[in-house]
């Protein structure tokens, strides 16, 4: 894994967090091919999660190495202290590739999300609004990108099965039928590329900007060169200050616990 520069020092990304507000979102203009494009190298932005303060430092990053273009890889507001400063931002990136997550897809839904973190999508829904919430659960589910590569949530197969680090039971299901040389993924928040045994399929996953769960708080993504190869990159940031504003705005609601403990320790809860 290639370790990025910190775009910015913890003193201003504080000043960032200070700076970040609720503010109202127009629509998301999401395209789902690259069709008349002329990008040299995209960012893939996955799994922000409201984590404005993070997506700040990776966009600078991104725009320091010359990023020209950003593909969206769901789940980019729920659960975390400023959703709608996250997507208004997100939205402000040109030209940008939206695909859809869980996330967008139980925030539009709320009561078919697992009963545990109900509380946390209609917490997303009620701050994004009705209007905005149906369009992110209108995107589309996967979208082609250069050299072979497809970029899907987390599978062709489920918006909540995904790949690993290391091969699970379930690849060979996950995988068939895909045809393309690459795909690129989030959802488990674990950065990695390998090749896999079924297919020769490669698999990328540019770990999540907002909420890392490999123990390395700093926020992960990826750049996708015009020569096809792709470049993983963490970015330093205030990471201490997300916890404390996710408690400022949602208190002790029964979701806020499992997400402290991943904002707090870049990893899954225990079990």
């Amino acid at each position: 894994m290639t370790s990025g520069s910190e775009a910015c020092s913890n003193s201003a990304a504080a000043s960032s967090a200070r700076g970040i507000r609720t503010r109202s979102v127009g629509p998301v203009r999401a395209r789902s091919s690259t069709g008349g494009n002329t990008t040299r190298m995209r960012a893939l932005i996955y799994d922000v999660h409201g984590n404005a303060l993070a997506l700040a430092a990776v966009l600078a990053d991104a725009h320091a190495q010359g990023a020209d273009g950003y593909v969206i890889g769901g789940d980019v507001a729920l659960f975390g202290p400023w959703p709608e400063a996250t997507v208004a931002r997100l939205r402000e990136l040109a030209p940008a590739i939206w695909i859809r997550g869980n996330g967008e897809r139980w925030t539009a839904d709320p009561e078919a999300a697992p009963e545990r973190v109900r509380g946390g999508t209609h917490a997303a829904a009620a701050a994004l609004g009705d209007a905005l919430v149906a369009e992110l659960g209108a995107l589309p589910q996967s979208a082609p990108l250069a050299h072979g590569t497809r970029a899907w949530h987390a599978s062709p197969v489920s918006d909540v099965r995904s790949f690993f680090p290391e091969p699970a039971d379930d690849e060979a299901e996950l995988l068939e039928g895909v045809s393309d040389a690459r795909l690129v993924f989030g959802h488990t928040h674990l950065p990695f590329a390998r090749t896999s045994d079924v297919g020769g399929v490669a698999l990328v996953n540019p770990g999540s900007v907002g909420m890392p769960l490999d123990g390395d708080h700093r926020a992960a993504y990826a750049l996708l060169h015009d020569d096809g190869t792709i470049e993983h990159r963490r970015v330093d940031y205030d990471h201490a200050a997300v916890p404390a504003a996710l408690r400022e705005r949602f208190g002790d609601e029964g979701w806020v616990q499992p997400v402290l403990h991943r904002f707090t320790h870049a990893e899954f809860e225990p079990q």
